[in-house]
């Protein structure tokens, strides 16, 4: 979390601008010209989405390189022979992970407030589901970074797997109107669930019921955590 707030230029600022370039672009450029979406003006339809894109990506991106440099550099060692317990040491790194998330979902959530008015339909559950997300990402962050052996590894699943599943995760369009199979594909989508909680949390309704949407990103963190501990209790990836 220091390391986080300590180098801020690298962190903080480079999602937050990214961001807006978004807001810009699918604000007075294209949102005009596509209209209305599920009965919400473009902007607003696409903002929950944005939010959560940088809270997942982020929370994952922040464990992965962090973990993976602790084994590059060789100081994992001294948290395995100490008296912390697999569960401290997961934990750990998660919770580096979800404060860098959440940190920049709140930065970004500001930001749009410049550019779209949101309503925050459900507050508790627009802050259970970013942070019930972040968690996830950040469970997977540290699976990635277990069975990574070199940087190329740290980053085929974030720009091979994660980039796509979540353009294609309901970010910028209702599942609604995709044809047949693709819709039925799109179920397949774990991020399309979670994209769709965060959009119902804000903007009121989404493309799926939100218990739903919250039954499977419960699933998600319960087995990622499972995955990532088992791992590291067998020290895959660290021990030769």
């Amino acid at each position: 979390m220091q390391r986080v707030l300590r180098i801020w230029p690298q962190t903080l600022l480079p999602p937050v601008i990214t961001t807006s370039l978004y807001f810009v672009i699918f604000g007075p450029v294209l949102g005009e010209r596509i209209g209305e979406m599920e009965g919400f003006n473009y902007l607003q339809f696409v903002t929950p989405g944005l939010i959560m894109m940088a809270v997942l990506t982020n929370s994952y991106q922040n464990v992965v390189s962090s973990l993976f440099g602790a084994k590059f550099q060789s100081h994992i060692e001294e948290m395995l022979v100490s008296p912390m317990s697999a569960h401290a040491i997961l934990l750990g790194f998660a919770i580096g992970g979800v404060f860098r998330g959440l940190v920049i979902g709140a930065i970004v959530a500001a930001v749009s407030v410049a550019f779209v008015d949101l309503p925050i339909a459900h507050p508790l559950w627009t802050i259970l589901v970013g942070v019930a997300t972040s968690i996830a990402f950040a469970f997977g962050g540290f699976i990635n970074a277990m069975v990574a052996r070199n940087f190329d590894d740290v980053s085929i699943v974030p720009t091979f797997v994660l980039t796509p599943l979540t353009m294609l995760g309901g970010v910028f369009y209702s599942v609604e109107l995709l044809g047949e199979p693709w819709r039925t594909v799109s179920y397949c989508n774990p991020i399309l669930y979670m994209v769709n909680a965060f959009r119902h949390s804000i903007l009121g309704s989404s493309d799926l019921p939100i218990s739903v949407a919250g039954g499977v990103l419960g699933l998600f963190i319960v087995g990622f955590y499972t995955v990532a501990i088992i791992m590291l209790r067998r020290g895959v990836g660290i021990r030769s």
